[in-house]
């Protein structure tokens, strides 16, 4: 007898990390319930784009609601009855966090407490957070190891992020949830947000528009496939902690430990369209670090994480991606 699909719970599934989640999890046979807002972060329509593609992988159940409404979230994971939540919801962005970081500690923080809450609650066998690599701010150690407990985040988006974590680990000491996070370093791919610079600068560069460079062209970033992205994902999900009486919590980078500086990144692009950039110097822009660079030892010994996708390769696909898309859906 086959094993019983896994019961999931997928927040922000109709984004861009999520959708590729959901699709992974449904070729895997795993009962899907997704939760997204839909919210005007960027357009609506992308996300139901996003959920058109999932629905080509498998059938899912999908609630409209807000993580922030605990009423409502009650009543999806009631009738998801997850074996296991995914949480990738999140207000996205470190630059628009300095604007409302309110609303960012409302819906990254309170919304994770929420999704805890009812773990806790409806006795979730497994939680995987989504984090972030902006959790070790601007002055860790390179490479970023998850045994650096000295963190400084720079942005109120990366405070909220490490606040999530931390809150993961008290349920994990005090009700035995096992929790995985999972701190993600600079995802591209297919359906990758339109603010985010690779989306931004191949839509500039193919509209011959100028793309904005912050600062001098030196920072640098561990730019990181989806599809590998995912692989750590699923690879978590199966994680199997070891018995030794501590709490069920870990920590695993998910990056490429190759950072790219920004000025060899636009020349990677220009190579990748067959288009010249130009060039707009903006000044540097606060929160912003100058370096992520992710040390993947932990995530490929206990996970067997091992990014496949280098960045011109990756860069090609994207590309390839942006140009196949409907207008309607460009940014």
């Amino acid at each position: 007898m086959s094993e019983k699909p896994k019961r999931i719970l997928l927040t922000g599934g109709a984004g861009f990390i999520g959708s590729h989640v959901a699709e992974a999890l449904l070729r895997g046979n795993a009962s899907l319930s997704i939760v997204d807002s839909l919210d005007d972060f960027y357009s609506p329509a992308w996300k139901k784009a996003n959920l058109d593609a999932v629905r080509r992988a498998g059938d899912f159940e999908f609630f409209e609601t807000d993580i922030r409404d605990k009423d409502r979230m009650r009543v999806a994971v009631a009738r998801a009855k997850p074996d296991a939540i995914i949480h990738l919801a999140a207000r996205a962005g470190v630059r628009p966090s300095i604007e409302q970081p309110e609303l960012y500690e409302q819906v990254n923080v309170a919304g994770t407490v929420n999704l805890l809450e009812l773990s806790r609650e409806f006795h979730v066998s497994r939680f995987l957070f989504g984090s972030s690599s902006s959790v070790y701010g601007a002055s860790s150690r390179a490479p970023f190891s998850e045994d650096n407990f000295d963190l400084r985040p720079i942005s109120p988006y990366a405070a909220t992020k490490l606040a999530g974590e931390l809150f993961g680990h008290t349920y994990a000491h005090l009700y035995k949830i096992p929790v995985v996070c999972l701190r993600f370093f600079t995802v591209y791919g297919p359906r990758q947000r339109p603010d985010l610079a690779i989306h931004k600068f191949v839509a500039r560069i193919e509209k011959g528009q100028p793309i904005p460079i912050f600062g001098d062209g030196e920072t640098g970033r561990d730019y990181t496939y989806v599809e590998d992205i995912v692989a750590g994902v699923m690879a978590a999900l199966d994680y199997e902690f070891p018995a030794t009486g501590k709490a069920p919590f870990e920590i695993f980078n998910l990056g490429n430990s190759h950072p790219v500086k920004l000025g060899e990144l636009v020349r990677m692009l220009e190579s990748a369209t067959g288009k010249k950039a130009i060039i707009q110097r903006e000044s540097v822009q606060q929160g912003d670090v100058p370096l992520t660079w992710a040390d993947i030892a932990k995530a490929g010994r206990l996970l067997g994480y091992r990014p496949q996708t280098g960045l011109e390769e990756g860069l090609r696909k994207f590309v390839a991606w942006y140009r196949s898309t409907g207008p309607g859906l460009r940014a």
